[in-house]
């Protein structure tokens, strides 16, 4: 699969997978589904604020629910604003996990109570270390975990890197996989055909969920604000703002779940 850019993502209208007719086949599954009782949760994400970008609901979700929950964030994004003297590599990778940590406080998490681990790798840069990164989540993951991370198949190199070497470590594991897609929602219509509809799966979140997620997503500042003096627009473009106004997350399942569930119904 060709990976798209995210200069081109931004480019993709929302309506064009909002009116997708796939999107009204996709199964509802409920949280108890995705995560069996007393469950250990693990969001690992390539970049921080990608946990909330691809599962801020269920995050919020989360919140009030007896889950213990791991967070890895496997660079500090400080790629995020290439040539940017605003934005320079060292002050992002303080800030970036600082904007996360109140990203999660708003969404109800319990900071003090959250294990948060750190990976330490070079952004923008994944692509060519996958062993590595799979060998480093495989030590925090225990047999029975349940994972949530970035599609295999996103359309940004790291993305896809995490999601491999993700999918690479709850095999060695034994832990369950679940992957989220984030800028596959921004490819152009004629990309539409490579999404795996029949392992989708729809997370409906109420009103509340939607709010808070949106909450959280505006404690990213530094993604939220280019640096205009080189031309470089915001990470967090307006276009990716809107689709996370939807009421719902979409998990893809393993291949072998969906065959046990069957084809989403028309």
């Amino acid at each position: 699969m060709r990976t798209a850019s995210l200069s081109e993502g931004r480019r993709g209208p929302a309506q064009i997978w909002n009116s997708a007719p796939q999107l009204a086949q996709i199964p509802v599954i409920s949280l108890s589904s995705l995560i069996p009782p007393g469950a250990r949760v693990v969001v690992i994400a390539p970049h921080p604020g990608d946990e909330v970008l691809i599962c801020g609901g269920l995050l919020q979700m989360l919140s009030t629910r007896q889950h213990p929950l791991k967070l890895i964030s496997v660079t500090d994004g400080s790629a995020s604003h290439p040539g940017s003297r605003v934005w320079s590599a060292g002050r992002l990778s303080v800030i970036r996990p600082q904007e996360s940590a109140e990203a999660l406080r708003r969404l109800g998490m319990p900071l003090h109570s959250l294990k948060w681990i750190r990976g330490g790798f070079c952004d923008n840069a994944l692509a060519n270390h996958g062993q590595r990164i799979s060998q480093f989540i495989a030590r925090y993951l225990t047999p029975g975990d349940v994972v949530f991370t970035t599609w295999r198949h996103d359309g940004n190199d790291d993305h896809e890197a995490v999601g491999r070497a993700s999918a690479e470590a709850c095999n060695r594991v034994g832990a369950q996989l679940y992957e989220l897609p984030m800028w596959a929602w921004h490819w152009p219509a004629r990309e539409g055909s490579v999404m795996p509809w029949q392992r989708a799966r729809k997370l409906c979140l109420d009103t509340w969920s939607v709010a808070h997620k949106l909450h959280a997503l505006h404690a990213y500042a530094s993604q939220l604000t280019g640096d205009p003096a080189i031309g470089l627009a915001p990470m967090l473009a307006q276009v990716l703002l809107e689709r996370m106004r939807e009421p719902y997350e979409i998990v893809f399942i393993q291949a072998q779940a969906a065959k046990r569930t069957g084809p989403p119904h028309v």
